[in-house]
């Protein structure tokens, strides 16, 4: 499905991304892992045309990508949520999900309000009236009726409390189950551990590490070097 392969990706004259490859298959979920400045977010970023690579190669389906503008990439079935989720805080549940409908969608909003019971519940209510969860919850729902091939989120469960991310989780699970693949940047591992097929660790803007669930959850090693918080 998606390929991402040596790319190198700036911001002005800092060079973010070195030469970062790294492959989501279908029906796969796949993590992205690594410490605060590693370069997660930038080499979402960079996949979805908002930080162009200067060099590298990014395909998706067997098309190259990388030289499209952002909303090509989109009607191509890439959906980003992101971390600051950017949904319209003054229009209601409803109405934020009407305007990211996409016809061809497998996912109607009555889908995705069995999949998020407390959307459903709050479907009249703006924006800026739901808890953090909900938002997130609604930033997810909007991507699915906008009919992805691949669904990217940027650390869906930062900042919620245990139980919301329990739901989250869950509901990733559930989506995963329908064969969307997924592309997750999270910084919760015992997150990424309930989820994932695969896992990569970026450090200094570089992939240090790539291996299976199995893999990673034998590798201490890995998770105390790349992982684990700095105390100096």
């Amino acid at each position: 499905m998606l390929e991402v392969s040596d790319i190198h990706s700036f911001y002005d004259k800092s060079h973010v991304l070195m030469g970062v490859s790294l492959e989501v298959r279908d029906g796969e979920l796949v993590t992205l892992l690594g410490r605060n400045g590693a370069g997660k977010t930038t080499t979402l970023k960079s996949i979805m045309g908002v930080v162009p690579p200067r060099s590298g190669r990014i395909s998706f389906a067997g098309t190259e990508m990388t030289k499209m503008k952002s909303f090509q990439i989109a009607r191509r079935g890439l959906c980003l949520v992101p971390e600051q989720r950017d949904i319209f805080s003054i229009l209601t549940v409803e109405e934020n999900l009407q305007i990211a409908k996409n016809k061809n969608s497998p996912w109607g909003i009555p889908d995705v309000y069995k999949l998020f019971p407390k959307l459903n519940e709050r479907r009249q209510n703006p924006g800026n009236n739901l808890s953090g969860g909900e938002q997130q919850m609604l930033a997810i729902a909007r991507a699915l009726v906008n009919g992805p091939k691949l669904l990217i989120l940027d650390e869906p469960t930062e900042g919620l409390a245990p139980v919301i991310v329990q739901e989250i989780v869950a509901i990733l699970k559930d989506i995963k189950n329908t064969g969307i693949p997924v592309l997750l940047v999270e910084q919760n591992i015992n997150v990424c551990e309930k989820l994932a097929d695969r896992h990569y660790v970026l450090e200094q803007g570089r992939v240090v590490y790539s291996g299976t669930q199995e893999e990673f959850a034998a590798n201490k090693a890995v998770k105390d070097r790349y992982l684990a918080l700095q105390t100096n």
